[in-house]
């Protein structure tokens, strides 16, 4: 289980990232298609199926809070210490994700596809909270990490590729008006999932127990009293609101909400644009989000890039690129010709670039969030900032995909319908090109100023170092006081001193009786 002097190489990177492919393809598939498979095979309202979705991620974004804190816990519990804190997670995930199979089925009502829907999204973050943690556990090199983030990305753009790439081929081959491509296509993902999910736990490991947690399990109690786990979970969520005084979590946090909302977005309309707006066909709207192959390529690209250039240059080349092509579209939109579907080719492979080194860089930065934390906290948060970002997720993209849905129904969406009223049609126009380049604006401007990169993280974590082997504050050098205090938000001076080990108390595992 713990293995903390292996090497990370390919073939452990590969396999850590197999799990990317159901992280990247299960929500492709959910963001691409779900609410036009509701809307037009199930017959529910736009409401209601937005509302599905929004319903069930913000019950499990409240769910994956308690999740993040739970995993840092779980090695006090008798099935963590033989399994592990966090890939235990991942061996009992992986049959489970056989559930994905229920969100394609017709004929049910609206309680059911809630119910199946909240199901898979709690299954998902039970798997996905502890395995984005793996990263830090396996290997403090920037180099390393790095790797397994590289091969993570690699292989989630391969999912996404997937997920638009196969159910545009069953929609061609069993037809425009056939739920069946829809069923077919959540099979064959959901024992891929089951498969991958089992890979990343049989190949990845976790870091020893620290002095400071052995320590803990000598003396750790469990609360007993109501009144004992009620005061628990209000210290849990003042652990949550500390994460967010790190300045880089901060900047890091509102980038990465700012940017996916603004890719989760135009997933969500880019179906309905192209069969309403555009009135091609939902084959050739599921052949163009399959351009994202052009992502393999670029993953491993943009895996030399942010170790030359750093997130933020990466950040504003994405930004720059999808705002681009969203101007290319609206002129396709405006002035339709002749040449209409190889322009459109054309502008969504040039989108997929973009929004390929969007989805890779966040997840790239996020393991060195930790080592920030640990110079204010001298403690190991991973599962507490992975809860953080998945919960801070899944409310902001349930909140998009319900306003979205209930824009298209006061704009006169007309469910069922294969076409749909002028104001409709201007509706989901107006939803992708206004929605999607203003968050990415947002997302920007967030961006130009982070200052985490691969120089300013060995510096800060040399100096973490120097400070555990009882190095003297007194002698950081001007540069390195300016970088921990730029990162941290703190003054150097109030940083890795005796009483910060008090400023976020640990809190045991939350047993429910």
């Amino acid at each position: 289980m713990t293995r903390t002097n292996r090497k990370i190489t390919i073939p452990t990177s590969i396999g850590y990232g197999m799990t990317d492919i159901m992280g990247g393809g299960a929500f492709t598939v959910i963001g691409a298609w779900l609410l036009f498979f509701y809307t037009t095979f199930v017959g529910l309202s736009p409401v209601e199926a937005a509302s599905i979705v929004a319903i069930a991620r913000i019950v499990d974004a409240i769910v994956s809070l308690f999740m993040g804190s739970f995993t840092d816990h779980f090695y006090k519990n008798a099935l963590g210490k033989k399994f592990g804190r966090r890939r235990f997670f991942l061996l009992i995930g992986a049959p489970l994700m056989l559930v994905y199979i229920l969100l394609w089925v017709t004929g049910m009502n609206f309680w059911f596809y809630l119910s199946v829907y909240l199901a898979f999204e709690i299954i998902a973050a039970m798997v996905l909270i502890p395995w984005e943690t793996l990263p830090s556990e396996m290997t403090k090199d920037f180099n390393g990490r790095t790797k397994l983030s590289t091969c993570r990305m690699f292989l989630s753009a391969t999912g996404t590729f997937l997920a638009t790439f196969i159910p545009g081929l069953l929609i061609g081959h069993f037809g425009e008006h056939d739920p069946n491509a829809y069923f077919i296509n959540g099979v064959v993902f959901a024992v891929m999932f089951m498969v991958c999910v089992f890979i990343s736990w049989k190949v990845t490991w976790e870091r020893d127990l620290t002095p400071e947690m052995l320590a803990e399990l000598e003396c750790s109690s469990q609360p007993t009293t109501l009144a004992e786990k009620v005061a628990l979970v209000g210290q849990l969520f003042k652990e949550y609101a500390s994460t967010l005084k790190v300045r880089a979590f901060r900047k890091h946090l509102a980038i990465y909400l700012f940017s996916f909302t603004a890719k989760d977005v135009y997933n969500t309309v880019f179906v309905f644009f192209c069969v309403y707006c555009l009135n091609v066909s939902s084959a050739l709207a599921g052949t163009l989000l399959s351009m994202s192959i052009v992502g393999l390529p670029v993953t491993l690209l943009a895996g030399v890039a942010i170790i030359k250039y750093g997130p933020s240059r990466l950040y504003v080349f994405a930004y720059t690129l999808m705002m681009l092509c969203l101007i290319g579209l609206f002129m396709v939109y405006q002035f339709p010709g002749d040449s209409k579907v190889t322009l459109l080719v054309v502008l969504a492979a040039v989108y997929q670039v973009g929004r390929c080194v969007l989805e890779f860089t966040p997840w790239n930065v996020f393991p060195f969030i930790p080592d920030i934390d640990e110079m204010i906290t001298r403690q190991r948060r991973e599962g507490l900032f992975a809860a953080v970002m998945t919960f801070s997720r899944k409310t902001t993209v349930a909140i998009a995909t319900f306003i979205v849905g209930l824009m298209l129904q006061s704009g006169g969406f007309v469910k069922g319908s294969q076409v749909q009223p002028e104001q409709a049609v201007n509706t989901i126009a107006t939803l992708l090109f206004a929605g999607t380049a203003g968050l990415l604006i947002l997302a920007m401007w967030q961006a130009v100023t982070f200052h985490l990169n691969k120089r300013t993280h060995k510096i800060f974590v040399d100096e973490i170092d120097r400070l555990k082997a009882n190095g003297a504050k007194q002698d950081v050098d001007p540069e390195t006081r300016r970088i921990v205090e730029d990162l941290t938000g703190y003054s150097y001076d109030a940083l890795w001193c005796e009483t910060d080990k008090t400023v976020v108390k640990k809190t045991s595992t939350i047993t429910m009786s």
